[in-house]
C-alpha cells in the first residue's frame, strides 16, 4: 500500500509540474518586457510553487543551516548535486539572483528551456572546449558586476546518495578569474528525490551553507580541494547513514 501511495502522489506531482511549467512559461513570455529583477521574480514563482507542491503532495520538507554565511559580496555558489530538487529550490532561495551555468541544449526543452532563455543564464557549448570557458568568464564578470551570483555544480552530474563524484575546477577557476568568493553548499536532496527515480519520498532535506572561501593566494585545484573537503565532510554530518564508517 505504501508503494502505491508513493506512486500516486508522485504521479499527481508530475502532472501538476508539467501543467505548471506550460502555464508559467506563457506567463514568463508576457513578463519579458519587465525589468530584469521583476522578470526574475515572476519566473522564480514557478520554483516556489513546485517546492510547495513537493511539500504538500509528496511530503518533501526542508531546513536550511548556515544562512548567515551568505556574504554581501560577489559570489560563486558551488553545490552538491543529487537531484533536480536543488536546481529548483536554490534559484528563489538565495539572497541574490542566480545565474546557472549549463549546457545550451537545455534551452531547447519546450516551455522550460524557453522560459530559461529569458533569464541571464550562461549556456555553454561543450564542443568549443577551452573557448567555452573563456565565454563563461566573460559572461560571469558581467553578471557579478550586475549584482547576480553564479551557481555551478562541480561534480557536473547528479551523484547518488552516499557517493562522491569527481570535482571539476571550473567554478574555482572562475572565482580566481573574477575575484569572487566561493560559497559551498551541501544537501541530501537525493534521499527524497532520487536520481532517475519517478517516486518522490517524504522526508526532510537539509541544506547546509558553508563559510565563504576567498580566492586570494589560491590555485583552482587548491581552492576546489577546500570546497570538496567541506562539502563531503558536511555530507557525512547530514547523512551519516549513507556513508560507510571511516
Amino acid at each position: 500500500m505504501r508503494t502505491i501511495s508513493l506512486f500516486l502522489r508522485s504521479l499527481l506531482f508530475m502532472i501538476i509540474m508539467i501543467v505548471a511549467t506550460i502555464v508559467w512559461a506563457c506567463v514568463c513570455f508576457f513578463a519579458a518586457p519587465l525589468s530584469y529583477n521583476n522578470r526574475y521574480w515572476v519566473t522564480s514563482r514557478w520554483n516556489v510553487f513546485i517546492i510547495w507542491c513537493a511539500k504538500v503532495i509528496c511530503g518533501i520538507r526542508y531546513e536550511v543551516k548556515g544562512a548567515e554565511n551568505f556574504p554581501d559580496a560577489p559570489a560563486i555558489v558551488l553545490s552538491k548535486h543529487q537531484s533536480a530538487w536543488e536546481t529548483i529550490f536554490l534559484l528563489p532561495s538565495l539572497p541574490r539572483p542566480l545565474v546557472y551555468v549549463f549546457k545550451k541544449e537545455i534551452l531547447y526543452i519546450p516551455f522550460f528551456g524557453w522560459a530559461m532563455a529569458l533569464l541571464r543564464m550562461i549556456p555553454i557549448d561543450r564542443k568549443q572546449g577551452k573557448h567555452a570557458f573563456k565565454s563563461v568568464v566573460a559572461h560571469g564578470k558581467r553578471r557579478l558586476a550586475d549584482g547576480q551570483w553564479i551557481i555551478m555544480f562541480p561534480e557536473g552530474t547528479r551523484i547518488p546518495v552516499g557517493q562522491t563524484g569527481k570535482y571539476k575546477s571550473g567554478g574555482t577557476r572562475l572565482a580566481i578569474a573574477t575575484g569572487a568568493l566561493v560559497v559551498p553548499i551541501a544537501h541530501n536532496s537525493g534521499e527524497c528525490w532520487p536520481k532517475q527515480s519517478f517516486l518522490k519520498r517524504p522526508g526532510v532535506i537539509t541544506v547546509s551553507i558553508g563559510k565563504p572561501i576567498s580566492p586570494e593566494g589560491q590555485t583552482p585545484d587548491s581552492m576546489m580541494q577546500q570546497v570538496e573537503n567541506w562539502i563531503e565532510s558536511e555530507m557525512r554530518v547530514i547523512s551519516p547513514h549513507a556513508y560507510n564508517a571511516g
